[in-house]
């Protein structure tokens, strides 16, 4: 066989190796001409882990090798309503387990012409569920020990002796559900999520050996229950870090047990408004979930957050994860982020913090003492989420970024056992107002005294806000000079106030305040924001600012953050956004909309 040789200016060993120390030198010298520091480059998560611009050789780890041996992962579906045709569909279009959140009195029907053996059932929780379930499965034509799955109770009082019987007849059957989306649903961290859910499996532990189940077989019970979120790294990063987490646990109670993970796209970061946006949300989320080595996946479909989803939602959920393992083959390699700097210094970041933070809930007696202390965390935690989203610095696509206030409602059915706010008719299906039902996916009752929030929800409360009104509230951009002078800005400030529901009529290209002001005029509005470049608002907007006040514009602002004009206020890039739009909104004195709380 020929060799084909290199010519020595293209062969990689006659290089020497770049230095993290030179490339900081280059990084400091861009940085230096536009006033900014290295330090801006370094972002914090809500754990307060550094997140750094560059992962090196200098940053690598010695992998923690917990990854299981597994092809793919399994496709599970929820359902709500006993639907044996909704059902059926799933099942016949890929999903390979099913998780029933239905009447006990409905399973046995809704289960009939379902291969159990091929299909495992995950239940939500209740003891009458579960011992129709046992029964199901007893006369069923399926052999005890192909019998999988989980009947998710809490191990106390009588679900304990549930528990017992399914491990007498079906040893491969799991019985509990160490469920850690409450803690995610509240607007916590990860590795909030990951230490509460780390306190919430050792409690469970502790009572199935009080109840006289060897540590062994206590292990063997237990089916953790994560978020996962368009936050691809984190999310990879955290069922790496779980899995470390747990494996730590069995070790010092003396057991060798794998996690058995099952991931659930994030409710709290689906939304309302533009709800096919949920499409891309719900696609990274699973990808990041099978590459972080989820056992299972439940796709959310994307119009969960609005009421009961449709067929179509259902079939593009399921769909989602049949093009990721059947076309994409994500499934046919093993923990594809071994090795990567970032994702395993991530990773043990991550669990260095989940472990602190499970050890101080511990301190306090355990999951079920501890209940003041993880409420206040997680609150902490959801005001300094909640002050980003206001601002946009967590930009959500589709509602507080590029809202289209044109876009059609799309109606479904309220979702059973769904939370709705006081006051609100549970009959109401409309589109947008009246605060439509967040999803229940935990399978805990009590879901520990913690709320329920959206991402979204505070600018969609507005747009419904604006919706109920007989017209539209509107904010008139105040253009001034041609296209190309203004578009930047009134672009930006159209996004802006468009995100609260407002309408955004502009003077279009103009050469004069006074042509500004006639424009404004003839718009019937009450505010105005200047857009302009900084040459025009030097030589335009004092004039401008007059002639809108003498046109009748009880509120004018700028977008930008100086002017010689005197204008009522800012809008520019990391303005308290969500602000400005309640004062306008207080400004105009508009009324509230029913059922929806400002």
């Amino acid at each position: 066989m020929m060799e084909l040789a290199l010519p020595a200016e293209f062969r990689p060993n006659e290089f020497p190796a770049a230095s993290r120390e030179q490339w900081r030198e280059l990084v400091d010298a861009v940085l230096s001409k536009t006033g900014a520091s290295f330090d801006s480059l370094v972002t914090k998560t809500y754990d307060g882990i550094e997140l750094q611009p560059l992962y090196t050789l200098d940053d690598a780890l010695e992998p923690y090798a917990l990854a299981p041996v597994k092809q793919g992962w399994d496709i599970r579906q929820r359902h709500a309503v006993a639907d044996p045709v909704a059902l059926m569909n799933d099942l016949e279009g890929g999903v390979t387990s099913l998780w029933l959140a239905v009447p006990a009195s409905s399973l046995e029907r809704l289960l009939d012409g379902v291969y159990l053996d091929l299909a495992p059932i995950v239940l939500d929780g209740s003891v009458e569920a579960a011992r129709t379930m046992l029964r199901i499965y007893d006369q069923a034509p399926v052999l005890a020990s192909d019998v999988r799955g989980n009947l998710a109770l809490t191990p106390s009082g009588e679900a304990l002796d549930v528990i017992k019987q399914a491990r007498a007849q079906f040893p491969g059957l799991r019985t509990v559900v160490v469920d850690a989306l409450p803690f995610h649903d509240a607007g916590g961290s990860d590795s909030e999520e990951l230490g509460a859910s780390l306190a919430l499996a050792v409690s469970y532990l502790r009572a199935l050996t009080e109840a006289g189940l060897s540590d062994a077989e206590a292990f063997a019970q237990l089916e953790f229950r994560y978020a996962a979120t368009a936050d691809q790294f984190m999310t990879i990063a955290k069922l790496r870090a779980a899995r470390r987490l747990w494996a730590r646990v069995a070790e010092v109670s003396g057991v060798e047990a794998v996690q058995v993970q099952h991931a659930v796209t994030s409710s709290a970061m689906m939304t309302r408004r533009d709800p096919w946006v949920n499409m891309l949300r719900t696609t990274i989320a699973t990808l990041a979930a099978g590459l972080g080595g989820a056992d299972s996946v439940t796709v959310q479909p994307f119009d969960a957050a609005i009421g009961l989803p449709d067929e179509f939602a259902r079939r593009v959920a399921r769909n989602t994860q049949n093009l990721l393992l059947e076309e994409s083959h994500l499934g046919e390699v093993i923990d594809p982020a071994a090795g990567s700097w970032y994702v395993e210094k991530l990773t043990d970041a991550l669990a260095v913090e989940a472990w602190g933070w499970f050890q101080e809930i511990e301190r306090a007696g355990g999951i079920d003492s501890a209940g003041e202390l993880v409420a206040s965390r997680i609150a902490a935690t959801w005001a300094a989420r909640s002050a980003r989203l206001a601002d946009r610095s967590d930009p959500i696509t589709g509602v507080s970024e590029f809202p289209n206030l044109a876009e059609k409602p799309v109606v479904r059915d309220p979702a059973p056992g769904a939370d709705r706010a006081p006051g609100i008719d549970s009959d109401s299906q409309a589109p947008w107002g009246d605060a439509p039902p967040i999803p229940i996916l935990s399978t805990r009752s009590d879901n520990f005294g913690l709320p329920r929030v959206r991402y979204a929800q505070a600018f969609e409360e507005l747009r419904d806000l604006a919706d109920a009104q007989p017209e539209r509230p509107q904010v008139f951009l105040a253009t001034l000079g041609p296209v190309a002078a203004h578009t930047a800005r009134a672009t930006f400030a159209a996004n802006l106030f468009n995100a609260g529901g407002f309408a955004t009529p502009n003077a279009g290209p103009t050469r004069t305040a006074e042509d500004v002001a006639r424009k404004f005029r003839e718009s019937g509005a009450k505010v105005a924001v200047l857009c302009g470049s900084d040459t025009s608002y030097a030589d335009q907007a004092v004039a401008t600012v007059e002639a809108l006040r003498q046109a009748g514009a009880e509120r004018v602002l700028l977008a930008g953050k100086k002017t010689d004009a005197d204008v009522d206020g800012f809008v520019f890039t990391g303005c308290p956004a969500l602000e400005i739009l309640n004062s306008t909104y207080a400004f105009l004195a508009v009324k509230e909309a029913k059922g929806v709380e400002r």
